[in-house]
C-alpha cells in the first residue's frame, strides 16, 4: 500500500480550534498542501485559523463549528465532509480529559467526555470509513488516542478508559475492512504541552510533556505512512517496552503516585 500523498486533497480534522488539532492543521497546510476541512466548537477560533492558513499558502478551507458529544452535529459534519464525494482523509482528534479525583467527577462531567472521546468518534470512525469500503476510494483515518490506553493513568481514570477503548476499537476494525486503498491508525502521544494542559493542574507535570509541534509531526508522518499504531517519543516507547516486563499493578502505582502529588500541588 503506497503513501498517502495529502497535496490539494481534502482531509477533516476535528478538534482544530487549539492544541494538537491546531498544530496538525497548520502542519497539514504549510508542509502537506492538503486542503481542509475544519472542525471544533468554537467558531471565532475556526475563522482565526482559517484566516491565518489561507494568508500563507496557497489551500482552500472549510470550517464547521460542532459539537461532537451531539449526535447531531456528528452527523452534520460527516454530511458536509463527504457532500462534493472527494474526502481523502480524516483526523478525528477531538476529546477532553479530566484530571482529579474519579469520585469527584459528577456525572455530566463523565458523560460528556464519554459522549466526545467513545460515542461521536466511534460514530465518525463507522461513517467515514464505510465511505471509503463501499466506495474502494484511497484514503486513510487517524485517531488520537493517548498513552493512557496503554499505561492506565490515575486521576485520569475515565480518560484513561476512553483512550483505551479507542485504541482496541480502531486495531479490531481495521481488521474488518477489505480495502487495500484505506488505512487506518491510532496515534498514541504522551502528555503533550497544550491547552488542554495549560492550568495549574498540570504544572508539576510541565516538564515531561512533549512540544505539540514535535507531536503533531510524528504523528502526520505516521498517518502518511499508514503505521497502524504510532508512538512518539523515546521516553514513551521505552514505556510501552517496559510494560511488557514489569507488572501493570506496578507501573499504575508509580503513576498514581506521581500524579497524586501533582494534584496535591496544583490544589495548594
Amino acid at each position: 500500500m503506497r503513501a498517502l500523498h495529502f497535496e490539494n486533497k481534502w482531509v477533516l480534522i476535528t478538534g482544530a480550534s487549539s492544541g494538537l488539532g491546531y498544530e496538525m492543521a497548520l502542519q497539514m497546510a504549510k508542509v502537506h498542501r492538503a486542503n481542509l476541512i475544519l472542525v471544533a466548537r468554537r467558531e471565532d477560533k475556526l475563522r482565526q485559523l482559517k484566516q491565518q492558513i489561507e494568508e500563507q499558502g496557497h489551500v482552500a478551507v472549510k470550517t464547521i463549528a460542532a459539537d461532537l458529544s451531539d449526535i447531531n452535529d456528528i452527523d452534520r459534519t460527516v454530511s458536509i465532509a463527504l457532500e462534493d464525494n472527494n474526502l481523502y482523509g480524516v483526523i478525528l482528534n477531538a476529546g477532553i480529559t479530566y484530571f482529579g479525583k474519579h469520585l469527584d467527577m459528577d456525572w455530566a462531567q463523565f458523560n460528556q467526555l464519554l459522549q466526545t472521546n467513545v460515542a461521536g468518534t466511534v460514530r465518525m470512525c463507522q461513517q467515514f470509513s464505510a465511505y471509503f469500503e463501499e466506495n474502494n476510494r484511497e484514503g486513510g483515518l487517524l485517531v488520537v488516542s493517548s498513552m493512557a490506553a496503554i499505561l492506565p493513568t490515575p486521576y485520569q481514570a475515565a480518560y484513561s478508559g476512553t483512550k483505551g477503548f479507542m485504541l482496541n476499537f480502531i486495531r479490531a476494525l481495521s481488521q474488518e475492512l477489505k480495502s487495500k486503498k484505506f488505512s487506518m491508525t491510532v496515534f498514541l502521544p504522551g502528555g503533550m504541552a497544550t491547552e488542554m494542559t495549560d492550568n495549574e493542574k498540570f504544572a508539576p507535570l510541565k516538564r515531561w510533556l512533549m512540544p505539540v509541534s514535535q507531536a503533531a509531526t510524528i504523528g502526520l508522518e505516521a498517518f502518511r505512512k499508514r503505521k497502524n499504531v504510532c508512538v512518539p517519543g523515546l521516553s514513551n516507547r521505552f514505556g510501552v517496552y517496559i510494560s511488557a516486563f514489569v507488572p501493570k499493578k506496578i507501573i499504575i502505582r508509580t503513576l498514581g503516585k506521581t500524579y497524586a502529588k501533582a494534584l496535591m500541588i496544583s490544589q495548594k
